[in-house]
């Protein structure tokens, strides 16, 4: 018959596919019991995992069943995400956990598509997400979720009251003024806006802060990177020697300014032809993971150059959402997880649990 100790070298041998650990080191197990022929516990990830939850059932129960009078287990799965580490002497905002800067070297490689994805995908797997769209300039994030036209409300006359798109926390400059209004600001007014939409908006108990950086290296990267809690940073490019030329610019901004590079997206991979369905690579190819290899990050995914993309994106629909188990869709979601378990995989940050000293003078 079976003891605990039996089930607790049973589940020693369970490897997490996900990263590559078993399930005990990573200390995802918690209140295992063994009452007759039934054994019962809890898995919580440190990563949200929703559309995976059948498979981890499935391979606990086929492993913890051939034990001698092992009949029913019961499982209970949960995710758990906590709050990394940021960049040294930079607090952590209120309200959010963990903050994903996602940047490119140039503009018109997808990176406000990309982010959106990820954003929505990260949400579909059971995490509260937020997206700050950073792009003072030319935001975008208000018609891609299908929320242009609305405007942030202010219950206390001081922050921002997130607008709510397909399930995430969105916060844009695009909601504030005059969509053809252009913005004549030089780079401090823009800086001071960016941090005045980060701090003055009520994010409500945010796993995952997604910002939509402008593309480049100027002044809102540099303010982001230096007083912005960056858990890490994931770089958007397509295959063209002349974008990756500008990726691997903002790559080395990030590494010099102490933000961890999460990895890269690689978009416009390969063109498929909505007739046929032919694949042609007319940017390139080989480029992401050339970039990859030479900075020792990893490669998150490779997006097509696909006519469903931009256009569920148009629409206000995003791919994650308009089509959930297309090609596209799987895709992002994979990207996603690649990166939350990345971010599980840094250091807890516990500077919310130090004791604050105050100094009072005697009356």
């Amino acid at each position: 018959m079976a003891s605990i100790d039996t089930v607790q070298a049973r589940l020693a041998e369970l490897i997490d596919p996900q990263t590559g650990r078993s399930y005990a080191s990573a200390k995802c197990l918690r209140n295992l019991r063994l009452e007759g022929d039934t054994v019962s516990l809890e898995v919580v990830l440190p990563y949200p995992a929703a559309s995976l939850h059948p498979a981890i059932h499935a391979q606990f129960s086929a492993a913890l069943q051939t034990l001698d009078g092992v009949h029913d287990v019961k499982l209970g799965i949960s995710s758990q995400i906590v709050a990394h580490a940021v960049q040294r002497g930079v607090p952590l905002l209120n309200g959010v956990k963990n903050v994903i800067a996602v940047a490119s070297g140039k503009g018109g490689v997808g990176k406000s598509t990309t982010a959106a994805n990820l954003a929505l995908a990260l949400a579909a797997e059971g995490a509260r997400v937020g997206l700050l769209d950073a792009d003072i300039y030319g935001p975008s994030q208000p018609t891609m979720l299908g929320v242009a036209g609305q405007q942030p409300e202010s219950p206390d006359g001081q922050h921002l009251k997130p607008v709510s798109g397909h399930g995430i926390q969105v916060m844009s400059i695009g909601f504030l003024i005059d969509t053809e209004q252009p913005m004549v600001w030089r780079g401090p007014m823009v800086t001071q806006a960016l941090m005045q939409l980060l701090n003055d908006t009520h994010w409500d108990n945010v796993d995952y802060l997604i910002i939509d950086l402008p593309p480049g290296t100027g002044d809102i990267q540099l303010t982001l990177s230096q007083k912005v809690p960056v858990t890490g940073a994931v770089i958007v490019t397509t295959p063209q020697d002349i974008a990756l030329l500008d990726a691997r610019k903002g790559l080395k901004m990030f590494e010099k300014v102490g933000v961890p590079i999460l990895g890269l997206v690689e978009n416009m991979s390969m063109h498929i032809c909505s007739n046929c369905g032919h694949a042609e690579p007319i940017f390139g190819e080989g480029g992401g993971a050339a970039m990859s290899a030479d900075y020792h990050t990893e490669l998150l995914g490779q997006l097509p150059l696909e006519l469903s993309i931009r256009l569920n994106a148009d629409s206000g629909r995003p791919s994650v959402i308009a089509d959930p188990d297309g090609k596209a869709a799987g895709i992002y979601r994979e990207i996603a997880r690649k990166v939350a378990i990345k971010v599980a995989e840094k250091a807890q940050d516990f500077s919310s649990r130090f004791p604050k000293i105050v100094i009072k003078k005697d009356a």
